[in-house]
């Protein structure tokens, strides 16, 4: 995930607004007490997701992948006061800590978080005018689920997905390419390929791509 120099980063770290409490709390737990840590969305990346909510004045947000609830309460810091986030994941062995952990925020009342199998679950959601989805789960169903949320995205809404570079991979040569390499290769392509949106990838941390709906 390391594209610029240490230097670099660390600099644009130390002027970009400090996370919260608990905030810091939550990476510093997941660094310490939960397998894959480097999955955390962390400081940088968290405040990125902050201010496009903060542009953007979501009423409704769908996560699909929760990890340890990191992005979710950072993009919960700008849902409007009647705004909801769904997140969605499918480990149930931290559960118990990442609902601690909504229950410590502010945000608790706005937050419905399901554990389960997104694909399954995406089609049984009421919901058909989410203002951002945000996909940050597994990597070899990421078409997937960007087609399970198109149509219920509603127009000028957003979709952002998460570790499109992949650790530089999609953008190597003359490598043996892995399946998940593969899946985030066609991604990428089936995002620059739809004429249905207009869309960004941002070189920040693992790869950010942002899609607007037209």
């Amino acid at each position: 995930m390391d594209f610029l120099p240490f230097h670099i980063q660390e600099y644009s770290n130390n002027h970009t607004t400090q996370p919260n409490d608990l905030l810091t709390k939550i990476e510093a737990e997941t660094l310490a007490h939960v397998a894959m840590p480097r999955m955390i969305s962390g400081h940088y990346q968290g405040r990125v997701l902050s201010m496009f909510c903060a542009m953007i004045q979501p009423k409704l947000i769908l996560e699909i992948g929760t990890y340890t609830g990191y992005s979710a309460l950072c993009m919960a810091e700008n849902l409007s006061k009647e705004g909801k986030i769904i997140t969605l994941d499918k480990n149930s062995t931290i559960e118990d800590r990442v609902r601690k952990y909504f229950l410590e925020s502010q945000f608790y009342n706005q937050i419905e978080y399901i554990i389960g199998d997104a694909s399954q679950i995406i089609p049984t959601l009421p919901y058909t005018n989410y203002d951002l989805v945000f996909i940050d789960a597994d990597k070899i169903h990421y078409a997937l689920y960007y087609e399970l949320v198109f149509d219920k995205v509603k127009k000028g809404g957003f979709i952002i997905a998460d570790n499109v570079l992949w650790s530089g991979k999609v953008a190597e040569k003359d490598i043996k390419i892995d399946k998940k390499t593969a899946a985030l290769l066609a991604f990428n392509q089936k995002i620059q390929s739809d004429t249905r949106v207009e869309n960004v990838l941002f070189a920040l941390r693992d790869g950010l791509m942002v899609v607007r709906k037209l």
